[in-house]
């Protein structure tokens, strides 16, 4: 289609709103704002007509306009007051130095539609070009009380500094990646984000979620907000405040149950290998007779674990390592003197079970050695002694509250 067709009939432009829902209510808190174009009797998206680079920016901004008018007039018409996500690009942002973008919403202002339901989305990729102009337009934005997202996040790590340094107040995650990406790699991804979430107070959203599963990926890792196909198809009506066409709160409730029966779970296998190492304890005399207690513990482990050993209170191993090479068990003397301290949280959870006298399963973990999936379970033996027990990947395959965090 010729782009001038659509510069020339804005009349048959039109927005669409697709719901976006709260994970702490369950209802929709704001619509982001999908541009159709009525063609040959159907409606279109106008997705190719604003990715497409040989289209000049001037006509994008045209259409731009025209759907954030007709956006914020429908949404004053209808009392709907939920937030409102609008999409840029930003070179054509930073065409006229932003000012007809803000000149159009101090208009609505006026008529009543505030500055702060305003969701302004940047995607990632952005960010390569004219960052400085593009991070101190952005920011004069903010003052005004117009909400940042950046959209698309997680595409370039190289781009976390400069997120961190503009401190929006979303983070858009395309959740089609949990099908397409490599998960392990997808899963640190999302790990790297939150952190980089909860130290500058942004909002985690998932987009495009098409199936249970992908809504349960959001749920479990942080999404504040939930969009896609599969909750709520974009609509060119408003429907009334907080209205959802599905059920989401029955199948986040799913989630929560099935969630809660992990835990329990987990902590029942902590249990059982604590009373386990609770029959064996009478034969522990101190790091002089590591080795011999390690020995006997190896025994009733057999089933589950592949590593032992024992360090004291500063992550020095007083004993050898005990490893399982198919099923019998193998001493490693040269490990005795290793120091484990640097390891995040050695040094938090034996004060945990020093304090609580009792033993803790770490979260699951690649192993530097084998590079599999494991877990540790640790017991406090003595003040200053603590048993540590590796779980094997082949034993956690199985049981699906190890497997998943």
């Amino acid at each position: 289609m010729d782009p001038l067709d659509i510069l020339e009939n804005l009349h048959n432009v039109k927005p669409a709103f697709q719901p976006i829902i709260s994970a702490v209510k369950h209802t929709v808190i704001g619509y982001e704002v999908l541009g159709r174009f009525q063609f040959e009797g159907a409606w279109i998206s106008l997705g190719d007509f604003f990715h497409d680079e040989d289209v000049p920016d001037e006509y994008k901004v045209e259409v731009d306009q025209h759907l954030l008018k007709l956006a914020i007039s429908q949404m004053l018409d209808s009392g709907n007051d939920g937030l409102l996500f609008i999409s840029r690009n930003a070179r054509q942002l930073l065409i006229n130095s932003g000012e007809d973008f803000l000149e159009t919403l101090l208009v609505y202002a006026e008529q009543g539609f505030s500055m702060n339901r305003i969701v302004l989305e940047i995607t990632e990729h952005d960010f390569d070009q004219d960052f400085d102009v593009l991070e101190h337009l952005l920011i004069y934005y903010k003052t005004y009380g117009i909400q940042i997202a950046v959209d698309h996040v997680g595409a370039k790590s190289s781009n976390i500094d400069r997120i961190r340094q503009l401190r929006p107040h979303i983070l858009k995650i395309d959740t089609s990646f949990v099908r397409n990406a490599n998960p392990d790699v997808f899963q640190d991804v999302i790990q790297t984000l939150s952190g980089l979430a909860r130290r500058i107070g942004a909002k985690l959203s998932y987009e495009n979620i098409e199936d249970n599963y992908q809504l349960y990926f959001a749920w479990k890792h942080g999404g504040h907000y939930y969009q896609g196909y599969y909750l709520a198809e974009p609509d060119f009506e408003l429907p009334l405040n907080g209205c959802i066409p599905s059920d989401v709160g029955e199948k986040i409730k799913a989630f929560v149950q099935r969630e809660k029966s992990m835990v329990e779970g987990r902590y029942a296998f902590t249990a059982r290998r604590e009373e386990k190492v609770k029959k064996l304890i009478s034969k522990w005399h101190g790091p002089e007779t590591a080795d011999h207690f390690i020995e006997a513990v190896a025994e009733s482990f057999t089933e589950e674990s592949f590593r032992l050993y024992i360090c004291n209170s500063d992550g020095l191993q007083v004993s050898s390592n005990y490893r399982k090479h198919g099923s019998q068990w193998e001493i490693e003397p040269d490990q005795i003197g290793s120091h484990w301290a640097f390891r995040p949280f050695f040094l938090e959870n034996t004060m945990r079970m020093k304090t609580w006298n009792k033993g803790i399963l770490s979260d699951i973990y690649s192993d530097i050695e084998t590079g599999e999936l494991i877990r540790t379970f640790s017991y406090p033996l003595s003040e200053d002694c603590y048993l540590f027990i590796d779980i094997s990947h082949e034993f956690i395959s199985e049981r699906d509250y190890l497997l998943f965090q």
